[in-house]
């Protein structure tokens, strides 16, 4: 009986209120009538009133309005039925500049888009000239009320309606306004807060139009004010500053020249991302880092110089978690989220690797991967299958869980960078290691046990970056990594192994299908074949993983990639790795590409057949093999990417070709054949000889050239080649080079096929040859390929860059090209090789 009087009461008091807001919705309409006038003889009305009293009236009615409309599911369609008179009038009221009326409108206008911006997506590009002209106002509140509304509007602009506002924009001259005023700020009386909402104004502009940055970036005065005011003032200035700085960074010209005077923002910088500071402080100032490093020569930069301090903030950061008892939990995951994607430098090679394994990051890893991993490991002795079994229950209580993609890329990266040495530093670090690899090879097999039923979420980046990292560890440098992550493995798999294969290649196979294959399906089956390749490397598996028609699905993939059926990049779904919106917003920014490339089914692909075809001893007999080489081949004709270009050079390698053979590309082929033009000759020990570019020789084998003529070359041989050197008064003018009794005739002249032609045809006797001569030549990227060894992540292609041959020293070859024929510079520049400047 109680609760049905409740109910009603309940009702009666929404009615009411319904009621109330339709009398102030009429208040409204009344309100604008007043200043709705006739402009012609047509019907068409405008609102236009110049009358104080009447605009104050719109504003209150307005403001009472929508005070009284939250929560009101009647709200949207009241407002829809008068929202463009509304707009209307305030866009008149806000061009009048009254000062008795503009701060209530401005008010007005925060509230009106706040609670409506999607309503308004028609209406925000009004609203921008008359604010931008109130910015001038000499009334600094109303300034201030005006940036804070300008802010709103353009913080909710859709993406689509951004180069229109930008014009506008610039005609209002709202970007210098802005900065006069901050420019004006230091010294004055004003409220630290009117600073805040001019410096997050330019901000928003900053983030949004990339042709504002530089413009800004080169007020030198304005960049002072800055400086000092993140110095002087507190908390909230600081953030404001450091997000400005941000932006700026997002303009690849300005985060060069900020590195470039790197010392002073590097050590603010590096200072707020300290443990002392308020998290919302070290947040932006390790946002402000990401923008500063997006790029490896960025990287190198920052890190040569404040390498220590930089990776002493990245592990504090990382380390919130467990020194921040009684924080909020948002920003502390906040926090670590923004440390954990600075870490991820940790793709670039440099000396900052070091630095993350003197500063513990195994055990920083492993604090937020498993829950009080110490304590269990203290109550008793860790056997293999304790290690496991501590593993797998920490996993399974999803303990910060967002987080563990960037705990696998981190010791991925960590892992392929490692010296062949490293070894763990003492007991307790090898124990955090091994630990970190178990869940690895824990986190592996569950993708294949869900069968890799996964989509394009959460779920997807954890399977890819787990599985990919046990692969990665497989082929690392470190001999310590490589042997325990396939011993652990092996482990892992003893129980379910062979069953997960046979559902692997079940999968791979019907993945193929002509009726299943296209790019909804792509994220899965690239934690497929990442997993089938770690398979692949633990020779209890290799007969298994060959057996079938492995190589036939693999190779057909391959070709749909080529043909452009489908193309996904790794970007599309390690959403950990990539998603990062900043990225969407930067500006001069050519970056090289991507190691793997832009299609990750491709390169997976290639990955896997060069590791079947290095396991299957019948592949010369298979039916296959014409249709395998053909299509490798396209690869290295097709695709410039390094990755997937290595790893099609080291499936032909097994076929007795090494190198980058190219359809397009003959490399310098035609000038070994013309002898009329060169200017070395090569003296064997039995009196022959052979005739050759001593320029080409600079960029590709320099070890043949004397120390004396080309002195890089004397870093990168043992002497043994180069016999005795004739001594000329000039050295440009030698002619003649006698090789060591101990070089090879036939080999020697099968190692300057490739250095002219780019690869090597070879057989099995005079590949062992060919391949002590290539590592005495210190030519590593051919020998890689006689050893067919998978080359390190990051192997560049073997340069055909002219500029080095050319600086300094380039004068003793200037005579070459003096006299070098159509036939050897056009074939050149034709094929784009770099001839310096």
């Amino acid at each position: 009986m109680g609760s049905s009087k409740r109910r009603a009461a309940d009702n009666s008091r929404g009615g009411s209120s319904t009621d109330h807001l339709h009398t102030l919705h009429q208040r409204l309409k009344h309100a604008l009538s007043l200043g709705t006038t006739r402009v012609s003889d047509d019907k068409e009305r405008k609102w236009k009133c110049t009358d104080l009293e009447i605009q104050k009236h719109v504003v209150r009615s307005l403001a009472a309005f929508l005070d009284s409309s939250s929560g009101h599911a009647s709200t949207h369609r009241l407002l829809k039925d008068s929202l463009a008179d509304i707009v209307e009038a305030l866009v008149w009221i806000l061009h009048c500049k009254s000062e008795a009326i503009v701060g209530m409108a401005v008010n007005v206008v925060v509230k009106l888009v706040s609670s409506n911006s999607s309503m308004m997506q028609l209406y925000l590009t009004d609203l921008i000239n008359p604010l931008s002209s109130l910015l001038c106002s000499n009334n600094l509140e109303v300034a201030t009320s005006c940036a804070t509304a300008l802010n709103m509007v353009l913080s909710n602009l859709s993406v689509k309606r951004e180069k229109q506002v930008w014009e506008i924009v610039k005609e209002a001259k709202t970007l210098i306004q802005i900065i006069r005023i901050i420019r004006e700020f230091p010294g004055g009386t004003q409220p630290i807060e009117n600073f805040q909402e001019m410096v997050s104004l330019l901000y928003t502009i900053l983030w949004r139009w990339p042709p504002s940055r530089y413009f800004v970036w080169k007020d030198t005065i304005l960049i002072k004010v800055l400086e000092d005011s993140r110095i002087k003032s507190h908390l909230s200035t600081k953030v404001a500053v450091l997000k400005l700085y941000s932006a700026l960074a997002l303009c690849n010209k300005v985060a060069k020249e900020l590195l470039g005077n790197g010392e002073t923002i590097l050590t603010m910088m590096v200072s707020c991302m300290d443990v002392s500071e308020p998290l919302a402080v070290r947040i932006e100032g390790f946002r402000l880092a990401q923008h500063l490093v997006a790029d490896e020569q960025r990287c190198i930069k920052m890190t040569s110089l404040c390498s220590g301090p930089l990776i002493k903030a990245i592990i504090g950061g990382m380390r919130v978690w467990r020194l921040g008892s009684g924080k909020g939990v948002n920003d502390l995951v906040s926090l670590l989220d923004e440390a954990c994607r600075l870490a991820l430098i940790t793709r670039w090679p440099g000396e900052h690797h070091n630095h993350f394994w003197e500063q513990g990051i195994d055990k920083v890893l492993l604090d937020l991967l498993l829950e009080n991993f110490d304590k269990q490991a203290s109550e008793h002795p860790l056997t293999p299958q304790a290690q496991i079994s501590i593993a797998q229950q920490g996993l399974d209580t999803n303990f910060l869980i967002a987080l563990r993609p960037y705990i696998w890329e981190i010791f991925g990266w960590l892992a392929v960078h490692c010296r062949k040495d490293f070894r763990p530093s003492a007991d307790r670090n090898e124990l955090y290691i091994d630990m970190l690899i178990t869940c690895a090879c824990l986190s592996f097999v569950e993708a294949i046990c869900k069968g890799c039923q996964i989509s394009e979420n959460d779920d997807t980046s954890r399977s890819e970056s787990s599985s990919r990292a046990v692969l990665v560890m497989m082929h690392s440098s470190s001999t310590y990594i490589a042997s325990k992550v396939r011993l652990i493995l092996s482990g892992v798999l003893e129980i379910k192994g062979n069953e997960c294969l046979k559902r692997l290649l079940y999968l791979l196979d019907y993945g193929s299908s002509a009726n299943n294959f296209g790019s909804a399906n792509i994220p899965k089956t690239v934690v497929e074949l990442v997993c089938l390749i770690c398979y692949s490397g633990l020779p209890e598996y290799q007969k298994n993983v060959t057996r079938g028609d492995g190589i036939r699905t693999l190779v057909t993939s391959i070709r749909r990639c080529l043909s452009n059926e489908v193309c996904t990049s790794r970007r599309s779904f390690a959403l950990h790795f990539y998603h990062n919106v900043f990225y969407e917003r930067t500006c001069c920014w050519m970056t090289a590409e991507e190691w793997e490339g832009k299609d990750a089914l491709l390169f997976y692909s290639l990955w896997g057949l060069a590791e079947l075809v290095q396991h299957s001893s019948d592949i010369d007999h298979s039916h296959i093999k014409s249709n395998l080489i053909k299509t490798v081949q396209e690869v290295l004709d097709n695709i410039s990417a390094p990755g997937p270009r290595w790893l099609a050079a080291n499936i032909l390698s097994y076929f007795g070709v090494c190198g980058f053979p190219n359809k397009h590309d003959k490399g310098f082929g035609r000038a070994l054949e013309d002898k009329e033009h060169t200017d070395l000759q090569l003296l064997f020990a039995n009196g022959e000889s052979v005739s050759v570019h001593k320029i080409i020789l600079a960029v590709r084998c320099p070890s043949l050239l004397p120390p004396e003529q080309f002195p890089q070359s004397a870093e990168t041989t043992d002497n043994f080649l180069v016999k005795d050197v004739p001594r000329k008064c000039c050295p440009m003018l030698q002619k003649e080079v006698r090789l060591s009794a101990r070089v090879d005739q036939q080999a020697l002249l099968k190692l300057l096929d490739y250095v002219y032609f780019g690869y090597v045809e070879a057989g099995e006797d005079l590949a062992r040859k060919l391949k002590t001569l290539a590592k005495s030549c210190n030519m590593q990227p051919l020998f890689l390929m006689l050893c067919r060894k998978i080359p390190k992540w990051g192997t560049p292609i073997p340069s055909s860059d002219f500029t080095d041959a050319l600086g300094p020293l380039g004068f003793q070859f200037a005579c070459v090209f003096l006299c070098l024929s159509l036939c050897l510079v056009m074939p050149l520049l034709h094929y784009g090789y770099n001839l310096g400047s």
